[in-house]
């Protein structure tokens, strides 16, 4: 079978998978689940992993196959796999957990010790065939197609994860602000819009992204090009701030916003990532708000933003690309030409 392959660190999007001719997959242990792919999302984290920026925090034994964002139709089982069959369509978490440590035990699945990330620790799915487990797989409803809620795997419920926590902490009369409404932050938006009764303020730079917003149920639209964002906050919200931001950037400039936009007691989530917080100890006393981190969400969270799809409750704006386009997307993706999320269709 064909694989995009990531045989050395490199800054070059351009020459940073290489497709080879591997081994299919079979299943050989009982509990094993293997996956034609029909949808595989490409993630900004797929850059970072070929920037070599995961390596320190994970074991990466190259060359491996990315894409972690998976669906597609099973074509084989192990003896012992039951919630699936031949034939079915499944949208894959791109854990695979052991179920059987103290993490585990307690729904923590992301914390899990014996862990195994497709596209990350072990081969994943931007290839026509996938290996994985019982554990991760999730029965599509019938008329859902596995190419267009692939990005789901991570990026959906990534966003929901996030939006999830902060909707617990959001009133009627709050107001959330959604920095980046891009892969992540389209998704994210419509999660708050459907689990809330918040007021959303929609931040970006570019005006595609905007408009994405604005079809997806952001209320107010600050473009940081054009307008100061602490600033609109401060307007938008009578003085109070935001109870909870979702930043889906993660850029030094977005995280320094935390402080101005945040409301007393409130949080900052940190979606997005590759920049820094560098914020004064006494800012976080005197506001008394927080950063938060957010990870991949867990299984149970998956099966949840599921039935938001099939409720029509959230939408995925996808752009579709053959394997052989893969340092194409990524070199895309670099320069910020890609609005939603791209789907490759091995």
């Amino acid at each position: 079978m064909q694989a995009a392959r990531l045989h050395e660190y490199t800054d070059d999007m351009t020459e940073g998978l290489q497709i080879d001719e591997v081994e299919r997959p079979h299943a050989t242990g009982a509990s094993d689940v293997i996956v034609e792919v029909e949808g595989a999302g490409w993630c900004q984290t797929d850059n970072h992993i070929i920037e070599g920026m995961w390596n320190e925090y994970v074991p990466q034994d190259l060359p491996m196959t990315l894409g972690h964002e998976n669906a597609g139709t099973v074509v084989e089982t192990g003896e012992d796999v039951d919630i699936v069959s031949e034939g079915d369509s499944v949208i894959c978490h791109p854990v695979q957990t052991c179920g059987t440590c103290r993490p585990c035990r307690l729904g923590e699945t992301m914390y899990c010790e014996n862990d195994a990330f497709n596209g990350l620790t072990t081969d994943g799915g931007f290839a026509d065939y996938l290996h994985t487990s019982e554990r991760s797989v999730i029965p599509l409803p019938s008329g859902v197609d596995p190419i267009d809620i692939a990005p789901h795997a991570d990026a959906g419920i990534t966003a929901y994860h996030a939006a999830k926590k902060a909707v617990d902490e959001l009133n009627p009369g709050d107001h959330a602000v959604v920095i980046g409404i891009g892969g992540l932050g389209h998704i994210g938006l419509q999660c708050l819009d459907a689990m809330s009764a918040a007021r959303i303020t929609a931040v970006d730079v570019k005006d595609s992204a905007l408009d994405l917003a604005d079809r997806y149920g952001a209320d107010h639209l600050v473009n940081p090009t054009e307008a100061d964002v602490p600033a609109e906050v401060e307007s938008i919200t009578d003085g109070t701030g935001a109870a909870q931001v979702l930043d889906f950037v993660g850029a030094d400039q977005t995280t320094a916003y935390a402080p101005d936009v945040t409301a007393a007691g409130g949080d900052h989530h940190i979606i997005g990532y590759g920049g820094h917080i560098h914020e004064p100890a006494q800012a976080l006393v005197n506001g008394e708000f927080s950063f938060v981190g957010n990870i991949v969400g867990r299984y149970a969270e998956l099966q949840e933003l599921v039935a938001l799809v099939e409720q029509g409750d959230v939408d995925l704006h996808t752009s579709r690309y053959d394997l052989d386009d893969v340092n194409a997307v990524a070199e895309k993706l670099e320069h910020g030409e890609i609005d939603g999320r791209a789907v490759i269709t091995p």
